[in-house]
């Protein structure tokens, strides 16, 4: 079924952003399932380099895109993308939407996937009013749970019911999709770490081999294989 999906859309690009700091399974089970379900020809892993939102990360960029790189490697359509580790200054989600919107051209559907917590507070982000008119957006949520339609966004967006709705423009629309949601946090996974607790079967092996290689995220504990 995502087989023909994919057919018909021809090109449509997912875009997740995240510190990613390291990224882990609760990142990519979710990615994965977006890409299969609205038949996506590229998810796009978009480390950030000064997130806006948040603390700074721990780890350097080059080190947090590696690890993306390792996370990703050998899955078909998943593409690691560095444009905002190039940028100085707060990596606000418009610039990189309106870069890659520049790149695409402006008939490619390109769908930013967020977590409902950040679809409601959508408002609070950097030029938030601009993000609909360059990109949809997918706002994942638990299977069974209400989707967050009372966020301000709801004003500026249609809400799409379909596949096709999304293919039949370049921008402008929401879907609500449920996925597997995994309780597991990059915080958690660091201060297991410093603790000298594995994270293993929270995050792929690949990544925990890097973490290892260049000792990333270690306190007094010996970093746990």
């Amino acid at each position: 079924m995502a087989h023909r999906i994919r057919e018909a859309l021809e090109f449509v690009i997912g875009v997740l952003g995240g510190t990613f700091d390291p990224i882990h399974f609760g990142h990519l089970r979710p990615a994965l399932e977006v890409y299969e379900s609205l038949g996506l020809a590229e998810m796009r892993f978009i480390p950030s380099h000064v997130p806006p939102h948040r603390d700074p990360p721990e780890v350097a960029s080059q080190h947090r895109l590696a690890m993306v790189e390792c996370a990703i490697a050998g899955v078909p359509g998943f593409v690691a993308d560095a444009r905002e580790l190039s940028r100085s200054g707060p990596s606000f989600t418009v610039d990189t939407l309106d870069e890659l919107r520049r790149e695409v051209g402006a008939q490619c559907p390109l769908l930013l996937v967020m977590g409902m917590d950040a679809f409601a507070g959508l408002d609070s982000w950097h030029q938030w009013r601009e993000i609909p008119r360059l990109a949809h957006i997918v706002a994942t949520h638990r299977p069974g749970t209400a989707p967050a339609t009372d966020s301000p966004c709801m004003a500026l967006v249609e809400v799409a019911h379909s596949v096709a709705a999304l293919q039949s423009a370049p921008s402008g629309r929401v879907c609500f999709q449920p996925v597997t949601q995994l309780d597991i946090s990059g915080t958690a996974i660091r201060e297991g770490l410093r603790s000298g607790r594995s994270p293993r079967f929270l995050l792929p092996g690949s990544v925990l081999h890097y973490i290892a290689e260049h000792r990333l995220y270690q306190g007094d504990a010996a970093l746990p294989e």
